[in-house]
């Protein structure tokens, strides 16, 4: 489990796997869960802001069919009458579906994503609707319709984005679990800022039909929770159902781990590599090694996804940018209007790239288990900050929160941030990457090293 920020609602104490006990021998009902989540909700939301629509009679219609469900002995699974908190650019029919925008201020879906489809299959309660970052564009979740997400460890500090208003959801304990989008780092960037585990699996493995486009070949539906072991009994129920593979290595220290050097991807805080090094090196000892092969990718990594990211989200938005500029945060205005300057044959040549960085990374795959490195080389930073002073250098914010996460979508790579301590009382994570498809793999490892780490 994550640590606790200074003032924590229901859920943070409680595993998923507690709270499906739970229902299961009297000692909660789905009901009574619906009611705490809300009466958490109604304490923090105030100042967290996480969340812009609470679903109050959706969400006990659904408690009801659960506990009905138990009584009569119909179990559909660990996810049965447990509250989920969904990113709101995930359609979910009959709610408003803003995307953080003007544009939809007033949009309500008739159909649900097919994961959101999924979550209420499997007896989940969908709560609400979690802040995004204006159409998920911008790693900082302070450029929304509804305001800004902030940081439950300390609410003058962003929760990072796109997907801040779900980490904000999980880490105060609203909810035990939240869906994200991820295409640049939108669930690993807010879940190591505010202290959560947050998992992207490899591209297409969850889908992401009902979801707002950003950018459709590199956007992922991920998971935010307090542990591994929580994300892990969501995922089975939203993926893909294709057979995943089986990893030759059992889940120890003899994984052999290549360690990416940081130094490539721009200027950092070295209390925060230190501190993220120093906490890998205590899961994997002498199993891991550093590869600066990968680091030496840096620029093409960053060449790639700038320019299939930007002419992907042009492509969505390129009418509403000409006919009504004037309902685009400015920020975000600026930043597609940039993005429209990418020419077709800057986008044809990323594309070769992201092939060429697929084969080149499958062969590192054939001689380490997995890749490991700070999810983000800094602390939250202060709300509506824009330049911070690393190094003795100004850095740009969305590009430090975003640098060292966006490589993993540009290949489609799964990838997940566990806690890692804090720096200055503020959380930092570590990311770990695996080779394509191994999702559930990567989650099983994950929680064992977190259980290991609480030993």
């Amino acid at each position: 489990m994550s640590a606790n920020p200074p003032d924590a609602g229901f859920f943070a104490a409680y595993t998923v796997k507690e709270l499906a006990q739970g229902l299961r021998d009297g000692t909660f009902t789905a009901a009574e869960l619906v009611r705490e989540a809300l009466a958490s909700i109604d304490r923090l939301n105030p100042v967290l802001n996480a969340f812009v629509l609470v679903d109050r009679e959706g969400a006990a219609r659904a408690a009801a069919q659960a506990d009905a469900d138990f009584k009569a002995g119909t179990d559909r699974g660990p996810m049965q009458g447990i509250p989920v908190a969904v990113k709101d650019n995930i359609d979910t029919a009959g709610l408003v579906t803003t995307v953080g925008s003007a544009h939809f201020k007033t949009h309500v879906p008739k159909e649900d994503a097919e994961c959101v489809r999924l979550l209420k299959e499997a007896g989940a309660i969908v709560i609400g609707k979690t802040l995004t970052h204006e159409f998920a564009y911008g790693p900082t979740a302070d450029r929304s319709l509804q305001g800004a997400a902030k940081n439950p460890w300390d609410p003058s500090r962003m929760s990072g984005g796109s997907s801040g208003g779900s980490a904000v959801a999980v880490a105060s304990g609203m909810v035990p679990l939240a869906l994200g989008t991820d295409t640049g780092g939108s669930v690993r960037i807010p879940a190591a800022l505010c202290g959560l585990t947050g998992f992207k699996p490899s591209y297409a493995a969850i889908s992401a039909s009902g979801v707002f486009p950003l950018s459709t070949t590199l956007d992922h539906v991920g998971i935010l929770a307090r542990s591994a072991e929580d994300a892990a009994a969501l995922f089975p129920l939203l993926r893909d159902p294709a057979p995943q593979p089986k990893h030759k290595k059992a889940r120890t220290s003899t994984l052999l781990t290549g360690w990416i050097p940081t130094g490539s991807f721009g200027a950092s805080d070295t209390a925060v590599v230190t501190e993220v090094r120093q906490f890998a090196e205590a899961l994997f000892g002498q199993a891991m090694r550093d590869v600066a092969q990968v680091a030496a990718l840096t620029e093409v990594f960053a060449s790639a996804i700038a320019a299939i990211q930007s002419a992907e989200a042009y492509e969505v938005h390129a009418e509403r940018v000409a006919a009504h500029p004037e309902l685009f945060d400015p920020e975000v205005l600026e930043r597609l209007q940039s993005a429209g300057m990418v020419k077709g044959w800057e986008y044809v040549r990323a594309l070769k790239q992201r092939k060429q960085l697929q084969a080149t990374l499958a062969v590192f795959f054939e001689r380490f288990d997995l890749l490991a490195m700070p999810t983000i080389g800094i602390v939250a930073p202060p709300l509506q900050e824009r330049t911070l002073t690393l190094e003795g250098q100004e850095a740009p914010v969305a590009r430090t929160l975003l640098t060292m996460t966006r490589p993993w979508n540009v290949v489609g790579l799964p990838a997940i941030t566990i806690p890692a301590g804090q720096v200055d009382g503020l959380p930092v994570g570590l990311q770990l990457i695996a080779p394509m498809g191994w999702d559930a793999w990567l989650l099983d490892v994950a929680a064992t090293l977190q259980a290991r780490d609480l030993a």
